[in-house]
Formats: structure tokens, C-alpha cells, sequence
């Protein structure tokens, strides 16, 4: 098994002139120049003393420059640390600090807000800084040229031959301690994962895949090397786009996307207001969604207006990237009210359903769904007692990922999602611990109490409101306290509605009754 770069590499050698990325309304880059400016960046980390087992973050709004770091990152050996560029400086800068990296490629306009927040932490790790108003790729051209031109050119080194167990890279998923938490994955789960991937949707270098899922998301993971890994285009898909339904319809229909991926949020946004049957999409081929439950009602709808593509239903928390499928295969039946399934476990995985003890139930009822193999991560960062408890050890000795989804599973080996084990919810594809939005408001000086519920809706899936008491007669405004969420959370985790009592209701241990919260609506 090669390292996750090493399918790239060999993309590039093998056509060098063929389109590796797009950044619409920015330009292209080919896979030989991808390849050149991630050796330079590859370089320029080394000569920062960046190396085997190290870790770069990289705070940069998606782009060919973010692309490249991911490469010249790999190519060291080290891992990389996506972190969101839209959530607050204070998050990320705990982040970079958390998992100890050694350089940051930052955005020049986001510089000096991280730097001070890392200053706060006494961190000090390298920043290397590009103009992200730049076309493809220029921006971080012209920081390297900068970088040559301020001392001695980094002097050429061999890409490294990382080894299987070595980390690929860390995503930052929301943690139940109100601090986020870092899931280290090596290049045995992410090219096992590739692979799995390859084998399942046969894409060619003919494709042109969708990134429409943020890089410190784990949708990434497919769009961005399951493409390079083909030789295929990725069409890089930024947050500005990314919502707006009427210009994301446009973008696919005009980039002749064939592969999309996607939270199923997003296709239902496009199935309802994107005017799909207005526009030619017969290069699409396959939409993929995951994330959260896609809710029949729309699904039935964008499988009307696009009836050509295959459906694929993909299932797994981070710690897994994907590790079951489902195919739907269209029309949906309009009697169909309830959800598809998650479906079979990868090939080249397990799974199992337990009880709380961890002992396998009858098929038919509802337990955890666990899952085995070489997609599942190596722990959480510096986390060895919550890495612990994530896992349970079986009779002959093997570990099994404990994903605190509860399924059932039929005859057939397909399970269905029923629901969540603790306190984590799905939104908008981002696994959300409700806890962390709690930790968040509390940090508001007029927040008493803070209780955080999320309810079903039909519209969004999962709607969450902020029960919250104030410390003052008079609570802060709701312009007042959604400033502080969008300065404090990121804003996957900014609740919908806020509501305030003079006290929150208590059980008789006096706790936080959140039973009675959720009558309270």
C-alpha cells in the first residue's frame, strides 16, 4: 500500500498537461505545475524544519494555493491540519496549538487576528502568508518567491516514503468538553478508503468531480484525492457558492460535473430552488451524499428532475470516513415516507451491532452499529482516555470503533439509521455536539445557563434552539447574542432560536431538566 500522495505524483507524471484543479472565476492549474508548486512548498517547509511525523495547518479559504499545501504538506512526510477559515480565530488557533504544528500557511487577511490568538496560547509556530486574492495558484507562488528572496532558496529534497501507519492528516470535530477534538487519520485509512472508492465508482480521468465540502470536512477526503488519484478535474466550489442554489445549479450544468458529492442539505436545496430542469446535466453520472438523513421528500424530488444519475446514500463519522453504502436507485415510490438505509458495511470492512455492553444483539433490533478495519483511525490527538473509550475490545481480540449511531440491521446485512446514542447530532453534514455549543455561550459574561436542543424539522433536518437565563434583568438582544455565537462558534453550530427564562428548569438532582426543555418549545 503507497502513501496517499504517491497517486498524485504518479497522476502527474502520467499527464502533466492535463487539468488537475479549477477555481472558477480564478483560473485552472495542470497536474505538472500542481506537482511543481507543491514540490516548492514541499521544499520551503523542510527548510522550516518540517519533517517526518510533523504536523502544517493551513488557514486558507479553499482554493489551488490549499490544494498545493495539502501536496507539499504530504510530500514531507508530515500531516495536515485543515482548519475552517470562516470560524472564529480563537478555534482555529487552538487547533494549530492543540496538535503542536510547526508551520501555518495563513491568508494574509487572516494573519494578524490568528497570530494574536496564537500569541495568547504562546504558540509560535511558522507562518507562511499568501494573498488570496490571487488566481490559481499565485498566491502562493509569489509568498514562496518571497520566502527566496528573503533569505537562501530552500534547497530541493525527495518527497517522502511515508509508511502506513504514519498520519496522514488530523480533521478537528466538534468535542463533548466544548473543546474540539482531533482525529488522527493515517495513510492506511485514507488510501484504503481511496481504493474502496475506486473500486466502487470506477471513476476515469475523462471525470470531473465537485468539491463542494470544506477541506477540514471529511467529505474532502473523496473529492480531493479519489479525483487526483484518477487523473480526473476537481472543480473547486467555494462557500460564497456553495449555498446558493440558482448559481451552484448553474456552476454544475457549466463545469459538466460527473461526480457530485455533497451533504444531503445542498441537493435539497438544489431539488427545490436551483430550477434544475431548465439546465443540461447529462455529464453527471453519480450523486453522492452523507452526512445527515436525506430527507424522502426531497430526495423523491431531485431523483424526478435528475433521473439519469446513480444515487449513493455513504454512511460514517470521521473516525470511519465512510464505512457503509446504499445505492437508491430512482424513481422513489411516492407511498415512501421514511428515510433509506445506511445500507452494508465496505467491503473492506466490519461491522456489528451491540448492546451498551458491547455483546452482539438478534438482527431486528436496534443497538450500535461498530464498526472494524483499516479505515478506522489511530485515536484522537492526545486524547489516550477518550481514544480508549471510543473502542471495545471483543472476544478474540479485535477492536471495534464504536460510532454511537444506533441502527438495526435486516436479513440482508443493510442497516437503518435510527438515531444517536448521546448528546451529537448531525447538521448541514457537521457532527455537532451539543454540549460545545453550550461551552460556547457560556463564555457570553451574561449567560447564567445555558441548555442547547436540537429538534427535528422537515425543512433543514435538524433545527437547534439555546435555552438560555441571564445574569442581568434584561438579556442581551438577539442581534446581541448571535454576533457573540458567530465570534465564539462556527457557524454550523450557531443555534437557531434563542429563548430566555429567569431560571431553566431543574430535575430533582437539580440538573438541567431538558425533557421538559423540549415540551417547551
Amino acid at each position: 500500500m503507497g502513501a496517499l500522495q504517491d497517486s498524485f505524483i504518479a497522476s502527474a507524471r502520467r499527464q502533466p498537461q492535463a487539468t488537475a484543479v479549477v477555481e472558477p472565476g480564478k483560473g485552472s492549474i495542470t497536474y505538472g505545475d500542481l506537482d511543481a508548486l507543491s514540490d516548492r512548498l514541499r521544499d520551503r517547509l523542510a527548510s522550516l524544519g518540517v519533517g517526518p511525523g510533523d504536523r502544517v495547518g493551513f488557514y486558507v479559504r479553499k482554493s489551488i494555493d490549499s490544494v498545493a499545501t495539502i501536496l507539499g504538506t504530504l510530500k514531507t512526510g508530515a500531516a495536515y491540519v485543515p482548519v475552517d477559515p470562516n470560524a472564529p480565530a480563537a478555534r482555529g488557533a487552538y487547533i494549530l496549538h492543540n496538535c503542536a504544528v510547526k508551520v501555518v500557511v495563513v491568508e494574509a487577511a487572516l494573519a494578524e487576528k490568528l497570530a494574536a490568538e496564537l500569541a495568547a496560547l504562546s504558540a509560535t509556530p511558522s507562518m507562511l502568508q499568501v494573498d488570496g486574492r490571487k488566481d490559481a495558484g499565485a498566491g502562493l507562488r509569489e509568498a514562496l518567491d518571497t520566502a527566496d528572496r528573503a533569505g537562501l532558496v530552500a534547497p530541493p529534497i525527495a518527497t517522502a516514503t511515508s509508511k502506513p501507519k504514519d498520519l496522514a492528516y488530523i480533521l478537528y470535530t466538534s468535542g463533548s468538553t466544548g473543546k474540539p477534538k482531533g482525529v488522527m487519520l493515517s495513510h492506511e485509512n485514507a488510501v484504503g478508503f481511496v481504493d474502496w472508492c475506486s473500486a466502487v465508482f470506477t471513476p476515469t480521468a475523462a471525470d470531473r468531480f465537485s468539491s463542494h465540502a470544506p477541506f477540514h470536512f471529511d467529505l474532502s477526503i473523496l473529492d480531493i484525492h479519489v479525483c487526483l488519484k484518477h487523473g480526473a478535474t476537481l472543480v473547486l466550489i467555494g462557500e460564497d457558492l456553495g449555498k446558493d442554489a440558482p448559481r451552484l445549479a448553474q456552476l454544475i450544468a457549466d463545469e459538466r460535473i460527473s461526480i457530485w458529492y455533497s451533504a444531503p442539505s445542498i441537493l435539497a436545496l438544489l431539488a427545490q430552488y436551483g430550477n434544475l430542469a431548465s439546465r443540461d446535466y447529462s455529464h453527471l453520472k453519480q450523486v453522492l451524499f452523507a452526512g445527515e438523513v436525506f430527507a424522502v421528500k426531497h430526495l423523491r424530488t431531485l431523483c424526478e428532475l435528475l433521473p439519469k444519475p446513480r444515487y449513493y446514500n455513504l454512511y460514517g463519522p470521521t473516525e470511519t470516513n465512510v464505512c457503509t453504502y446504499h445505492e437508491v436507485v430512482p424513481p422513489v415510490p411516492p407511498e415512501r415516507t421514511t428515510p433509506y438505509p445506511i445500507g452494508k458495511v465496505c467491503s473492506h470492512l466490519q461491522g456489528r451491532v451491540v448492546d451498551e455492553h458491547g455483546v452482539d444483539i438478534p438482527r431486528g433490533s436496534e443497538g450500535e452499529l461498530c464498526i472494524a478495519g483499516p479505515n478506522v483511525m489511530q485515536g484522537y490527538w492526545a486524547l489516550p482516555e477518550q481514544t480508549a473509550r471510543s473502542y471495545f475490545v471483543s472476544a478474540d481480540g479485535s477492536a471495534w470503533y464504536r460510532t454511537g449511531d444506533i441502527v438495526t440491521e435486516d436479513a440482508d446485512g443493510c442497516y437503518t439509521y435510527k438515531g444517536r446514542r448521546d448528546r451529537m447530532v448531525k447538521r448541514r453534514g457537521y457532527r455537532v455536539e451539543l454540549g460545545e455549543i453550550e461551552a460556547g455561550l457560556y463564555r457570553h459574561p451574561n449567560v447564567k445557563e445555558a441548555a442547547v436542543v436540537a429538534f427535528a424539522d422537515e425543512q433543514e433536518g435538524i433545527s437547534i434552539t439555546a435555552f438560555l437565563s441571564s445574569r442581568d434583568e434584561k438579556p442581551p438582544s438577539l442581534i446581541a447574542i448571535k454576533r457573540f455565537c458567530s465570534e465564539n462558534l462556527p457557524l454550523y453550530m450557531i443555534p437557531d432560536k434563542f429563548q430566555w427564562f429567569e431560571s431553566l428548569p431543574k430535575t430533582s438532582t437539580d440538573k438541567i431538566d431538558y425533557q421538559r426543555l423540549k415540551e417547551m418549545r
